[in-house]
């Protein structure tokens, strides 16, 4: 089992149930459902197939919601799109109605108030800075701009306006609409999109709390595409529950040269707090059309494990592509590989910032270094939360990490946590049941021999909810 963790976007090329099975096996840990796209029966299903799956493959399956926010995009175009060439002029606008006194191709936008966003000069990019505009004039209804970069140009594509500060809410009501029905289908986690300052993670933090008070908190993922998120980042970080590094917006917003940079500082910084962190767009993006990856991409996602990446997630390869199941299969391969070389070349001494008095970071780390004195086999956890998990991920011990739960929210949502391979397990209510639980676990599942020993980390007294306190040194019995 590769110990980073695998997310895969499912769209057209990947929400069947043969090939969302066949990329669950080929190493997908994390299913990612784009609500910028489909409707809500349609993500109902595949919400369907996936625990249905994770059910008959006893695998845990983290399904994580990625909110639309204000997307800004281009409206509806004709299917095969529109060719802008250089020095072409066009006119954009809200209004779907033909303007006869204007000059130029007319682009309707699926954004609020562009007149007052941009003025002449301005830079407009569209689709990921594939295509790109100049401003010339901003009138009553519309702007006209000039085509700078040309392309063809399809609907619903995204648009950027670099160093344009956009005064709209990150949190729309079809964000609310969507966020409670994620809710009632029992999503994991749920990622917010067009995130600036911790704000906007409260904001949502409170409505997931008014729509479901009687439920543990839904963890929450905060996309970081724009420069204000990056100059708030600490506040962002301390906020959310992990982050997703956005570099697709990241690099149209700032530039292509500042990402790998900004990508390192949000790892380490997301690692020192202990959050999760996930590396997206186009990480193998030749596979969208290509059996293989290219060489430099191969290259990009090994060096984001090394930096101590939590996942990695594979966007239009598996939601659009035409290799969804190859892809998977190539991202595990290239994590296999890299973290077989991890000790030479990797992070893997992430000591948490915050909450450092914590005693449950306290005991994670204890745990790690009796792991190493006594040549455990493993780690095991008992946990309710998946709290702990989630720490002892974060110190990156060297060996196994096996953690047992009974709450079958807290099972799913481990899927997402580096190096934690979930069970679900009968609840305990002494040391002994706990052992004989884990016992008959790891012998029938996991590599592990009677004879060898391994660490115990739990609350005692056990049964109870608490921050774990108890470490234990067990030598796995023979069968008997």
């Amino acid at each position: 089992m590769q110990k980073a963790k695998i997310v895969c976007t499912l769209g057209p090329s990947s929400q069947d149930e043969t090939t969302i099975r066949n990329m669950m096996i080929a190493g997908m840990d994390v299913a990612r459902l784009n609500f910028s796209h489909g409707t809500h029966d349609g993500h109902a299903a595949i919400i369907s197939i996936l625990r249905k799956l994770s059910s008959e493959l006893d695998k845990p399956i983290t399904i994580l919601q990625d909110l639309q926010g204000p997307k800004l995009r281009v409206g509806v175009l004709p299917d095969e799109g529109i060719p802008l060439t250089t020095g072409q002029t066009v006119i954009l606008t809200q209004m779907e109605e033909t303007l006869p006194d204007m000059q130029g191709i007319l682009i309707p936008m699926e954004m609020p108030d562009l007149t007052l966003c941009v003025h002449p000069g301005s830079r407009i990019l569209l689709d990921d800075g594939h295509l790109e505009m100049e401003v010339l004039d901003v009138k009553d209804r519309v702007v006209e701009a000039k085509v700078t970069l040309g392309g063809v140009l399809l609907s619903h594509k995204g648009v950027n306006l670099p160093g344009i500060h956009i005064d709209i809410p990150g949190f729309t009501e079809k964000d609310r609409e969507d966020l409670e029905f994620g809710l009632q289908m029992g999503i994991d986690m749920v990622a917010i999109s067009f995130v600036r300052t911790a704000d906007d993670v409260e904001m949502v933090r409170k409505t997931i709390q008014q729509l479901t008070p009687d439920q543990p908190a839904t963890p929450i993922i905060a996309k970081l595409e724009l420069p204000e998120a990056i100059e708030n980042l600490v506040d962002i970080i301390n906020a959310a529950d992990g982050v997703i590094v956005a570099r697709g917006d990241l690099g149209v917003e700032t530039s292509p040269a500042a990402v790998p940079i900004i990508q390192k500082e949000i790892i380490s910084t997301a690692n020192k707090h202990a959050k999760i962190v996930i590396i997206a767009t186009q990480m193998l993006d030749s596979m969208i059309h290509n059996p293989r990856p290219t060489r430099a991409e191969a290259s990009d996602v090994a060096n984001a494990i090394f930096d101590g990446t939590d996942a990695v997630m594979l966007s239009g390869e598996t939601a659009s592509g035409s290799y969804p199941v190859e892809s998977v299969r190539m991202m595990a391969s290239i994590i296999a590989e890299a973290e077989s070389h991890f000790e030479p070349w990797g992070h893997c001494d992430i000591a948490t910032e915050a909450n450092f008095r914590d005693d449950a970071v306290s005991m994670t780390r204890a745990a790690r270094e009796l792991a190493r004195d006594r040549d455990a086999a493993c780690i095991t956890i008992f946990t309710q939360t998946g709290k702990t998990a989630l720490l002892m991920s974060k110190v990156r011990p060297d060996v196994p990490i096996y953690a047992f739960t009974p709450r079958q929210s807290t099972y799913q949502r481990m899927g997402m946590y580096w190096g934690v391979e979930p069970f679900l397990v009968p609840f305990a209510f002494t040391v002994e049941e706990m052992l004989i639980i884990l016992e008959k676990a790891l012998l029938s599942s996991t590599p592990i021999k009677p004879g060898q020993q391994v660490v115990v980390i739990s609350g005692f007294p056990v049964g109870e909810f608490r921050t774990p306190n108890l470490a234990l040194l067990h030598t796995i019995e023979h069968k008997k």
